[in-house]
């Protein structure tokens, strides 16, 4: 309350607002440190900026993944969708689908994928549409290191095209868990 005489708040009003500013401002900085944390050590954060993950993740669409999962929880696997180190450019994070293991052939015929001289193309019930027939391609992928490919086949530069084909293990950034912006889902 006002004091009538001199029209000023009495002192303690006036320490009450300060304390409350200050409680405040701690609890901004608490928050953005935690968000610091958990980006740069157990979450990581990315925006799919192409139609190359197209259906599965959508033009735009911002994912979620686990930095921990591979370090603590078990190896990559096959059908992985991983946020990683672009191999032509590390400043760049890409996002794609794991198909080739360490050791594995992959060979990209008539439109299909097969691994390790199968003749049975790979189930992949993610992609968008089939693929463009292109000449046959083959690719032995190296110890400690992945063959990764978009799910929409026709609109993504993946593997298939890079100067540096494989992506090592210690460039996966994380596994991707959900889709959280515009919409909201558990990635399969």
């Amino acid at each position: 309350m006002e004091n009538q005489k001199t029209g000023t708040r009495p002192e303690k009003e006036k320490t009450s607002l300060k304390a409350e500013i200050i409680s405040w401002i701690q609890v901004i900085v608490c928050a953005i440190l935690i968000a610091f944390f958990m980006n740069g050590f157990i979450i990581a954060n990315s925006r799919v900026p192409s139609a190359s993950m197209e259906n599965t993740i959508m033009t735009g669409d911002r994912v979620i993944g686990s930095r921990l999962q591979y370090k603590f929880f078990g190896d990559p696997e096959r059908g992985d969708i991983i946020i990683f180190r672009w191999p032509d450019n590390e400043k760049i994070l890409f996002v794609k689908r794991i198909i080739g293991l360490p050791g594995d052939t992959v060979t990209i015929r008539s439109g299909h994928v097969f691994l390790n001289d199968s003749t049975e193309p790979l189930d992949e019930p993610y992609i968008r549409e089939d693929m463009m027939v292109e000449p046959e391609m083959t690719f032995t992928v190296p110890e400690d290191a992945y063959f990764c490919l978009g799910d929409n086949r026709n609109e993504s530069r993946d593997a298939r095209y890079w100067d540096n084909t494989y992506v090592y293990r210690n460039k996966i950034v994380a596994k991707v868990l959900f889709r959280y912006w515009p919409g909201f889902g558990k990635i399969e």
